[in-house]
């Protein structure tokens, strides 16, 4: 007979996962030459997973961890409300850091599956644009 999974215990793993994988996709985009900004940055109306600087724009990323692709792959997940959260968010965010204020900036989506220590990315520049929600 199958174990229940204890909520209390569950958690933490699942944390420990997503901070794997946040950690792979930040080194993944700073190979590629992007500057960190911020990660894991909290605002009332949500969470932005990583500010990253691409040249002059700002990139706010959005982490997507599946272990199979059963229910859409992991840009399918950043629906219409999760999109209008990170907007929300980025907008408290630039007004939070005024340097970054004026400059332009996108909404990118980065997919991971596989083992959690060492995902497979697909990066998604540009995801969905703010006015769009």
């Amino acid at each position: 007979m199958p174990r229940a999974i204890d909520p209390r215990t569950a958690a933490p793993d699942r944390r420990g996962r997503g901070a794997a994988v946040e950690a792979a996709a930040r080194a993944y985009l700073l190979e590629r030459g992007l500057r960190a900004v911020a990660a894991n940055a909290h605002y009332r109306f949500g969470e932005l997973d990583l500010v990253m600087l691409d040249g002059a724009t700002v990139a706010f990323v959005e982490v997507r961890y599946r272990r199979d692709d059963r229910f859409g792959g992991g840009a399918a997940s950043v629906d219409a409300r999760k999109r209008r959260k990170l907007v929300m968010a980025a907008q408290a965010f630039l007004l939070a850091h005024p340097v970054y204020a004026d400059s332009p900036c996108r909404f990118d989506v980065i997919e991971a599956d596989g083992d959690p220590a060492r995902p497979d990315l697909n990066w998604l520049r540009d995801a969905f644009r703010a006015d769009d929600i």
